[in-house]
């Protein structure tokens, strides 16, 4: 298990998401170290689909605008259809922490693919059970990670944009301005 210090944002609507991913953009966040997750969305009637070109995903379904933007921004693409959550897309680092976590086997009990990737960089259970339960809910889950600096500069940008939850998990200490529980 890595374990590494991260800012993990809820979001109620994916406006609220792409927002706060643009505004962690400019702010000078590296994008590399961010992720997104949200459920895919899809009737019978819609057609919805994704393919891969080269290092970018495109993706169709009523949620194909926002979803796009993701790809252009973020690094590293999925669909992962989660038993409990249902389908998910992210875009980020997590996908690697995610895959990681089914080729160890390393999924964690009462925890999903999703939730082990999660726990896997230091995450701690009981807010990786909120996370899921709040995709089940159709909402957005924002991961931010790196030093302990980025991950405040992170949190300070995402507390701006009224995420609907806010959590900074912690693995290193650095001395900076403000509380450490949100």
């Amino acid at each position: 298990m890595t374990k590494m210090n991260s800012v993990v944002a809820i979001y109620n609507t994916h406006i609220q998401a792409e927002q706060a991913v643009r505004n962690l953009q400019k702010s000078g966040v590296d994008m590399k170290k961010l992720s997104i997750v949200g459920k895919d969305y899809h009737t019978e009637e819609d057609v919805t689909g994704y393919y891969n070109t080269g290092d970018r995903m495109k993706y169709w379904g009523k949620l194909g605008g926002l979803w796009g933007g993701f790809w252009g921004l973020l690094f590293g693409s999925a669909f992962f259809a989660i038993p409990g959550i249902g389908p998910v897309l992210v875009a980020g680092p997590l996908v690697a922490w995610i895959v990681g976590a089914l080729e160890t086997a390393a999924v964690f009990g009462g925890l999903t693919a999703l939730g082990a990737g999660l726990y896997s960089i230091g995450i701690p259970k009981d807010s990786v059970l909120k996370y899921e339960s709040a995709l089940k809910a159709d909402k957005f889950v924002v991961v931010a990670h790196g030093t302990a600096a980025e991950v405040v500069k992170a949190r300070d940008v995402m507390q701006t944009t009224q995420p609907a939850g806010l959590e900074l998990h912690e693995t290193e200490r650095e001395e900076h301005p403000g509380p450490v529980a949100i």
